[in-house]
């Protein structure tokens, strides 16, 4: 029975692996993504109940649960060297001609990739299998970003096929431009900084202590090269990309063979035509010299080799005249320059507003009305300014001035102390209170189908809706009074709000609009309080102790729910039958409810599996240990928490004993 259950468990890992080199590798799905789900879940539910036979290799386990304290530093087998950068096309005939004169021979030809806009990442395989994963650093040594590495799907933790040895993997991990305008949306929604493009974005993710959250940032990867490797591929660079590839590694599937350097140079001018239309930004193209061996008389310099070039595209501009600079106001009051432009066309679009992001990045580049300014596209997607044409300014114009109070109800005006953002300070400002109705209603919200923001406009100024709890009030006679609102729409209105007293509990606490609380923190609040009660009971120290919730966001959240109002205005909702769904309910168990921290050596689980084990079991894992700690299951050479734990008389656990309270 124990060997048909491993035997299972080996065969679903080997399919989920299939399915995924299949989607994210060779970009030919076979399966839904609803059956390759329910793949997940068998494997999740037999890794479950028996702990003992999960692997660091198993899909189950791209995710690590808790965050890292920082990174650490790790020595590159094989450095990471730049690459010389050029900009023209003479200047690529230049790089040729001192290839020709490097080999004493015109008998060579070039390998063309596109330049994948993003952060270079070194992989460590040993036996096949991932075990370490290093940003490229000072090109010698590297931060170790394993953790994060692993929540991307393109790379294979197991290689495909069997391989000896170590083999080191050199690629790209980049953001999808589709990705990175939600990871923006998101941001913004949330009163943060959004990424200037998808370059930052990527580097940003990979920079983060908790993998959870760079799990949700969809990043991918490209590999391009070999490091070290105990089992050479190929002689020549482009058939070491075609076995990697047979490996189950992600490789740009538009590298292309070049016979000489005007075949380069035809390829570099039709893919700066045609990048656009690729979903990822490439910001030129990279020419290699195909033989390893040519590779080695070539050499380097100090920091680069001489074998390789990349040519640059020219970002694309475009030249335009800002016609007005207005405000807008956010759903927490926070007011955001936004430059009206004269249309013109950037990057098969047609671009008419460009965000100034924030007062003193306005300031910085000085924009003015009727001003001619440079714009692009940040990661051929956002609109933005990069530089004012002073020599075309009219002469009577005049710096935008800061804004003293809300352009949309006249009220005093405050900047962030320690921030960027100024905000109105009138809690009961109307565009304020539009936005927070559209951001309520919303997809990742609440949810409320045929709520756009045509109909809140409407309903905000006729006097109908001046919180959110209002809208659990509306009436249908009301509703049918509005502008263009027949029978059939006031119904669908109705039946919406209905529906959305149902959402999941962490929809509702998203849709709360509490400052720094997104969609990823209200799920882990959700499964962590299950009730909204809950949550609003919470203090500050108890807040601060969950994985993922910083001080910064806890006091947030506990300023919100200690303001009178807040607490009304939630109160009103739930007496009008808003009744959120809890979480999934956790198996029952003598750790239902419980705070567990784990400590020292175990020997019948990793630190991973216990963890699991315990959040699948009710309960709530702990890094440290407190008068509110429950449980302390100590392993061998337990230090300081097991210390602490005799002294505040917390109950303490052998591993034998964990066990037989599981089995009960």
């Amino acid at each position: 029975m124990a060997e048909d259950i491993a035997k299972r468990i080996a065969d679903l890992r080997n399919e989920i692996a299939r399915h995924d080199r299949l989607y994210y590798v060779d970009n030919a799905p076979q399966i839904s993504d609803g059956q390759y789900d329910k793949l997940f879940a068998q494997l999740r539910k037999l890794e479950t109940e028996h702990p003992e036979l999960i692997t660091t290799d198993s899909p189950t386990q791209r995710v690590s649960e808790r965050p890292i304290d920082s990174f650490r530093s790790v020595r590159h087998d094989v450095p990471m060297l730049s690459i010389d950068n050029t900009y023209d096309a003479d200047e690529l005939r230049a790089f040729d001609e001192r290839v020709a004169k490097g080999l004493g021979s015109k008998d060579y030809r070039y390998v063309v990739e596109p330049k994948i806009d993003g952060l270079a990442i070194s992989l460590h395989y040993e036996k096949g299998l991932l075990v370490r994963a290093a940003t490229r650093g000072d090109g010698t040594s590297g931060d170790d970003v394993t953790a994060n590495i692993r929540t991307i799907r393109a790379i294979p933790l197991r290689l495909a096929q069997p391989i000896s040895g170590v083999l080191g993997v050199r690629g790209e991990v980049y953001m999808p431009k589709k990705a990175f305008a939600e990871l923006n949306r998101r941001r913004e929604e949330n009163d943060e900084p959004p990424f200037a493009n998808p370059r930052n974005a990527a580097a940003g993710s990979l920079k983060l202590l908790d993998a959870r959250i760079t799990a949700t940032r969809m990043l991918s990867f490209f590999a391009y090269s070999l490091g070290r490797s105990d089992s050479p591929l190929g002689a020549e660079h482009y058939t070491i990309l075609t076995e990697m590839k047979k490996l189950g590694l992600s490789v740009n599937p538009h590298i292309e063979r070049a016979a000489d350097i005007g075949e380069v140079i035809r390829i570099c001018d039709a893919w700066r035509q045609k990048k656009t239309a690729l979903d990822y930004q490439i910001d030129g193209m990279v020419i290699k010299v195909d033989r390893l061996d040519q590779h080695d008389i070539l050499g380097s310099t100090g920091r680069a080799p001489r074998w390789c070039i990349a040519y640059k595209f020219p970002a694309e501009q475009a030249e335009t005249i800002v016609e007005s600079i207005e405000v807008q106001v956010g759903k927490t009051g926070t007011l955001t320059p936004v430059a009206n432009l004269k249309g013109v066309q950037l990057a098969g679009t047609t671009v008419k507003r460009a965000s100034l992001h924030n007062f003193d990045e306005l300031q910085r580049l000085d924009v003015r009305q009727g001003d001619a300014v440079v714009i692009e596209k940040a990661g051929e997607i956002i609109p933005q300014v990069v530089k004012v044409l002073a020599e075309k300014r009219p002469p009577k114009s005049r710096p935008f001035p800061l804004p003293t109070a809300c352009p949309a109800c006249n009220s005093p005006v405050r900047k962030d102390e320690n921030g960027v953002y100024i905000r109105c300070t009138n809690p009961d400002c109307a565009e304020k209170l539009k936005q927070r109705l559209r951001y309520f209603a919303g997809r990742g919200q609440m949810d409320i189908e045929n709520l756009g923001p045509a109909l809140i406009d409407q309903l905000v100024d006729k006097g109908l809706v001046g919180n959110v709890a209002d809208l659990y009030s509306l009436r249908f006679d009301r509703l049918v009074r509005l502008e263009r609102m027949a029978d059939k729409s006031a119904e669908n209105i109705m039946k919406g709000l209905e529906k959305s007293k149902t959402q999941d509990l962490w929809r509702l606490i998203a849709a709360l609009a509490i400052r720094n609380v997104g969609g990823q923190c209200a799920e882990i609040l959700a499964d962590e309080f299950t009730t909204l009660e809950n949550l609003m009971a919470a203090d500050v120290d108890t807040l601060v102790t969950i994985n993922g919730i910083g001080p910064e966001i806890a006091q947030s959240i506990h300023a919100y729910f200690n303001d009178e109002k807040n607490r009304r205005i939630i109160e009103r909702m739930l007496e009008a039958g808003v009744k959120p769904k809890p979480p999934q309910q956790k198996k029952s168990s003598p750790f239902s409810g419980k705070t567990v921290v784990v400590t020292g050596t175990l020997q019948s689980f990793t630190r991973t599996q216990i963890q699991q084990t315990l959040k699948l079991n009710g309960a709530k894992v702990s890094s440290s240990v407190s008068k509110k700690t429950d449980f302390v299951v100590a392993g061998e050479n337990a230090g300081s928490k097991l210390d602490k734990a005799t002294q505040l008389g917390v109950t303490i656990l052998t591993e034998q004993q964990f066990s037989e309270m599981l089995d009960r």
